[in-house]
């Protein structure tokens, strides 16, 4: 009796466990990003996907960390919110092999201030924030060198550090913190070096508030990035189409207004 009655019990769980598991849906694209402007673009571009058959669905971070590891887990298809320099230092020290798909708009870097009017007016031993990741850090200090206000050893140097420092007349003080935490201490600090997103969430508006900021021929474009095993992706490659099309080209300029460029 036993034996007659596994066979029908096994069926009826596999059933069940069958029926909790949702079928697989070749139609949607998981993509992560930051909020502005990356989930903003990305928006612009659902319905363009629509007519294609493919269902966007944006997943939207604030840090510069989980879209990364959610796309090496494959909880999310592909993400849009970094740089290359980023991905690079991401793929190195995690040991990972994410790779660029295309690279969609530049955010210039910029340094902002509530208590001074330029880089001028920054007192001696002035607290200055700025990014903890490498690639950011480094962006951070070049745009400092670009300006005059400190000396690099080696300007062109992209992985550049606070000990590459060789002329700090002011003796600024620096300090790291998350990205996504700087325009939270403004003011709090005398400068701090802040990513366009970060800026444009927090409502700053480069072109205008910015006390430096990278020129236009920024190297840092912000790619649509995945992994080497659906790049390819039928749907991946409609939506880096989509990101590089003229209605984002459109948006891009009417939405920013400068403090977001087109890549392409």
């Amino acid at each position: 009796m036993k034996k007659l009655l596994a066979f029908p019990l096994l069926a009826v769980a596999l059933a069940l466990g069958a029926c909790g598991k949702p079928a697989a849906d070749d139609s949607r694209l998981v993509v992560a990003a930051t909020a502005v402007p990356h989930a903003e673009i990305l928006q612009v571009v659902k319905p363009i996907l629509a007519k294609e058959g493919v269902t966007l669905e944006v997943r939207v971070f604030n840090d510069y960390v989980q879209p990364n590891d959610q796309l090496v887990q494959k909880q999310v298809d592909v993400n849009y919110f970094q740089t290359e320099p980023y991905l690079d230092a991401y793929n190195r020290d995690r040991k990972t092999g994410l790779v660029t798909i295309v690279g969609v708009h530049i955010e210039p870097f910029g340094a902002y201030s509530h208590r001074y009017k330029s880089l001028a007016d920054l007192p001696d031993g002035a607290d200055v924030v700025i990014p903890n990741d490498p690639s950011n850090n480094s962006r951070a200090l070049l745009l400092l060198d670009k300006a005059g206000v400190i000396k690099l050893k080696d300007p062109s140097n992209a992985l550049s550090t606070q000990r590459d420092i060789i002329e700090n007349p002011r003796h600024l003080k620096f300090r790291e913190l998350d990205s996504a935490m700087l325009p939270r201490v403004l003011d709090q600090v005398d400068l701090a070096l802040i990513n366009t997103n970060y800026a444009l969430d927090a409502g700053l508006n480069p072109t205008r508030d910015a006390l430096a900021i990278e020129s236009s021929d920024s190297p840092y474009v912000n790619f649509l990035v995945g992994r080497p095993d659906n790049r390819d992706d039928p749907r991946v490659q409609k939506l880096a189409k989509a990101l590089t099309g003229p209605e984002v080209k459109a948006f891009i300029a009417q939405k920013y207004k400068g403090a977001v460029l087109p890549a392409f």
